[in-house]
């Protein structure tokens, strides 16, 4: 349940984009109820124990890295999100670049996947995390500039 959040990994066609859409709700939760600390402990978590949830998953099915594992996209999809933890609007952004560059891999996310077991797993989504990130924050600033401060 864990390495495919709930189920979502399961789901025909891109589950990688399933896993990130079924992150968002528990990020809104998350995140009006305890803020940016709160989701940042979250996405610890979720990479910590997304590295043990995978490994066991991709072992008892005998693959390397199982699309249906989508623990990686939580934790990522959470990062990028991070920067704007209360500027709900700016989700969707945070959504497509983490998507962007998940699918996309730029140095070094693709290097990452070469690392060993649930750590090989888990990485590459955290540098497509901490990428989206930075493009998600830039829009917040940007936006902010031109006045469409939107946050709660």
């Amino acid at each position: 349940m864990i390495a495919t959040w709930f189920g979502s990994g399961l789901l025909p066609w891109a589950p990688g984009t399933w896993g990130s859409l079924a992150a968002l709700p528990f990020a809104v939760a998350l995140a009006w109820f305890g803020g940016a600390w709160a989701l940042s402990i979250a996405t610890l978590l979720s990479f910590l124990v997304g590295i043990w949830a995978s490994q066991r998953y991709a072992d008892a099915i005998g693959r390397k890295d199982p699309g249906s594992v989508v623990i990686d996209e939580v934790a990522g999809q959470w990062l990028a999100i991070l920067p704007i933890a209360t500027t709900f609007w700016l989700y969707p952004v945070a959504f497509l670049a983490f998507r962007l560059f998940d699918i996309t891999k730029p140095w070094p996310a693709r290097n990452a996947e070469n690392l060993p077991g649930g750590m090989g797993i888990m990485a590459d989504d955290i540098v497509a995390g901490f990428y989206a990130g930075i493009v998600t924050w830039l829009v917040s600033v940007i936006s902010q500039a031109a006045g469409l401060n939107l946050s709660l």
